[in-house]
Formats: structure tokens, sequence, C-alpha cells
């Protein structure tokens, strides 16, 4: 499926973990959500989707009802008793009202009856994404630095800088956090895959290569470094910008 041209200004970029145990509906939903950008974890049991949840940080889970070892609403139920915040599209066939209550008692964000639109599952995403706490300008500058969120697009002076899928991933992330210091072992948790083999060096690497390819030589560094903090993004440095 060919994913539709992204128009939204406050589009996101988000790292969701998929708990569902249909294998063709699951490499659908993967497929058309990476398309667009996302980052997508994909586990087929209840249990192991709760422990996801509790040892690794999500913007957003999508969560089947119907699940081997814990049900959709027992998983979310439990996430939220043990503190969990994360958002939680609830997947379920059935369209019965009291199965929705059921399931937003629980501790869902938002329900989503079987079958839908793989376009309307990534509508629901956006809708969670943009809630107040996530509102976030679709283009910024930072000094002759031109970020395009939406487009995923850095320029200089008008000039594109190509970056790599990490690198702007974690330039994004760092954009949205801006003041707020994140060591080695966060940015890992956020912004790789906890399936992945990453490591310290990957984030170092990342890290020197933006530096590399955004860095004015006369100036100071976009990314900030503290030893014993982490890296951040001064914000005091960034402006909002709108799309002409």
């Amino acid at each position: 499926m060919t994913p539709a041209l992204i128009t939204s200004r406050n589009y996101q970029m988000a790292k969701i973990l998929l708990i569902e145990d249909d294998e063709l509906l699951a490499a659908s939903v993967r497929k058309y959500l990476q398309n667009r950008g996302h980052e997508i974890e994909w586990v087929a049991d209840g249990k192991e989707g709760l422990d996801r949840l509790r040892f690794y940080q999500y913007d957003l889970a999508i969560l089947d009802w119907q699940l081997p070892s814990m049900d959709g609403p027992n998983v979310v139920k439990e996430y939220r008793n043990q503190g969990g915040v994360c958002p939680v599209l609830m997947l379920t066939g059935n369209s019965a009202v009291e199965q929705r209550i059921t399931g937003l008692d629980s501790g869902a964000d938002d329900y989503l009856t079987k079958p839908f639109s793989i376009e309307e599952v990534n509508a629901r995403i956006q809708a969670i994404l943009r809630r107040p706490a996530n509102l976030f300008p679709s283009t910024l500058s930072l000094g002759n630095l031109e970020v395009d969120i939406a487009r995923k697009v850095v320029k200089r002076d008008g000039i594109a800088i190509k970056l790599l899928p990490k690198e702007f991933a974690l330039l994004e992330f760092l954009l949205r956090r801006a003041d707020q210091f994140f060591d080695v072992n966060a940015l890992l948790s956020h912004v790789w895959s906890s399936e992945s083999e990453a490591s310290e060096a990957a984030v170092w690497q990342v890290v020197k290569r933006l530096r590399q390819k955004l860095d004015d030589p006369q100036g100071e560094s976009i990314i900030v470094n503290v030893k014993g903090m982490g890296y951040k993004i001064d914000k005091s440095r960034i402006q909002s910008r709108e799309i002409t």
C-alpha cells in the first residue's frame, strides 16, 4: 500500500509499540506506519507487551483487545496502575458500546473497531499526538538552519542538508524537548528500538554526524553536551516559523 502524501503541519513521527497477535494485520499496520516515518516495534503477546511498556519508552501503544497471556484491557489497566502514562489506542472486533466503555475505563486513550481503514489508524495516532502536551511548531530555525519537521527537511541558507533517518529522529527528539538533558541511555531508550543492538557508540556517532552536518564552524554546536548530564538543544536558539 502506498502511503498518502503528508500534508499536516503538525505531523509527528513517533516510536510506537504495536501489540497485536494477528500477524497479517500487524504486518500491514507496521508497513504503513513505517512508511509514514514512525518507528514500530511489534509483539504478539499481552504480557510481553506489558513488559515492553514498563521497561522501554514509547510515544504511543496500539493494543489489541484479544491477546495471548493477558487481554488488552488488563494490559492497559495494569500499566496504568503502575504509573504508566504512554497513550494507548485500543483495537477490538466488538463494536458494542459496553466494550468501548470497558476499554476506555481500563485506561485506553482512544478506541478503534475492526475492520478499520489503515488511514484512520494513522489519523487517530496523529490526533493523540497533537493533544495539548504534544503541540509543536512544524518549522523551526536555529541560526541559519531551517528545520521542517513535517517534511523532514533541513536547510542551511535555503540549501538542503541530507540527514539519515536516525540523525533526523535524534534531532527531532531533542528539538521537541529543548532545554532538557538526556544521557546516552535515555536517548537509546527513546530514539532507538529496544530490539536493536545499538550501543553508546551508536549515539555518539549520530551526534558526531549531526554536528558535522549542521554546526557552523565559526559558532557553537547546536547540540550542547554537559558531562554527567547528557545532551540537549538550547531552547534560546530556536525560533518558530510558518511554512509559506
